[in-house]
């Protein structure tokens, strides 16, 4: 049995009590004079809110791992102390820790650092196969009756021809293929990846390659985990009150008929008047001074977020941002979509010799 207790300044009064236990077991403790509620972050995505401040996890595998916890002190997690801890874990049952097996860093990832964040969520794609359900839901059902949203054309399935890990990237497949889901036929299918994980101010980096063919829609964005839309992953664990009240965040969108901009866009419902509000930037690659293309090349899009300001970048560039305010939904919690339609609204018009492209992700890590 081990016990650390930790205590970073006269200002702060977050304790932190951690005890390893038999087979990898780490129990923890923490107290705050004032905290309303707790967040504990053990590594692999896997992190826990509670307001009791007690929280247990067992690694599967020896090594050096990192914990992190909050203590907030406000329903909007506005004011909170955080304390991170280093533990060694030398019971685990599964031996040595595999590095690429969770969608951790490996040797060949060059993680970048930012001062005054800790990464807590993220996905290396270093494995093969589907993406890790441990990380991921495929949302597959049709949010309206037999369709998608904005005039989309495809539907969207867990199948490995359209979503699939390998050679340290993610592949997200559009296809021209006759499909018929619940007595609804398309001609064309994909994949929409919800995260299983929801943040709520911090960074947020994707580094993606899009696809070059025209009426291809690709997406990066967030949704406000009370939308409660149908097929989601959280459903009405939050809430239930609908788009655009429950605010969306748009990291990255792309036109299917102009491959040379990126759009990003803030959507949101005023909580006085209940109007729909929308604020948004559409730049290319040399407005921002980025000399590569974005079909080409990877490239990071990034959401700064916090009480008083959204920014979202590429390449740490700025293509949009909008102030923070009481009147938007921007101060509860939000999931991480991954997508790419066809057609519809941004998609336009999809050539007739269109067979399969796709968008690839190299990596998501979030930081707080």
């Amino acid at each position: 049995m081990f016990s650390f207790c930790s205590k970073s300044s006269d200002e702060d009064n977050l304790f932190v009590e951690i005890t390893l236990g038999k087979n990898g077991l780490v129990s923890v403790v923490a107290t705050a004079d004032n905290a309303s509620n707790y967040r504990f972050s053990f590594g692999s995505g896997a992190v826990y809110n509670n307001t009791s401040g007690e929280a247990q996890y067992r690694y599967q595998n020896t090594g050096s791992f990192t914990i992190a916890v909050w203590a907030f002190y406000d329903e909007n997690q506005e004011s909170y102390s955080q304390k991170i801890i280093d533990v060694e874990i030398k019971n685990a049952s599964g031996g040595p820790q595999v590095i690429s097996s969770d969608g951790y860093i490996d040797d060949s990832e060059e993680v970048t650092e930012y001062s005054g964040y800790t990464l807590v969520w993220n996905d290396e794609f270093n494995y093969d196969g589907s993406p890790l359900d441990t990380k991921w839901h495929f949302q597959k059902i049709p949010i309206f009756g037999g369709s998608w949203a904005n005039g989309e054309r495809q539907h969207y399935t867990d199948r490995p021809i359209n979503s699939n890990v390998s050679d340290g990237t993610l592949k997200i497949i559009a296809r021209k293929e006759d499909y018929t889901y619940r007595g609804s036929r398309k001609e064309y299918t994909s994949a929409r990846l919800n995260s299983k994980f929801d943040f709520q101010y911090g960074r947020l980096d994707v580094r993606a390659k899009l696809p070059a063919s025209g009426g291809t829609w690709p997406a990066i964005w967030t949704l406000g985990t009370n939308v409660d839309e149908v097929g989601n992953y959280h459903g009405d664990s939050d809430g239930s009150v609908g788009w655009p009240a429950c605010g969306e965040i748009d990291l990255m969108e792309q036109r299917g008929f102009n491959k040379h901009e990126v759009l990003g866009t803030f959507h949101w419902s005023d909580s006085q008047t209940s109007d729909y509000a929308s604020h948004g930037e559409t730049k290319s690659n040399t407005q921002m001074g980025i000399s590569s293309d974005f079909t080409n090349d990877f490239h990071t899009y990034s959401l700064v977020w916090d009480p008083s300001r959204l920014r979202i970048l590429v390449d740490d560039v700025l293509l949009s941002s909008v102030s923070n305010s009481s009147r938007m939904p921007f101060d509860n919690p939000h999931y991480l979509i991954l997508n790419l339609a066809m057609g519809g609204t941004l998609g336009g018009d999809i050539p007739q010799n269109f067979v399969s492209d796709q968008m690839e992700i190299d990596y998501v890590r979030f930081y707080q």
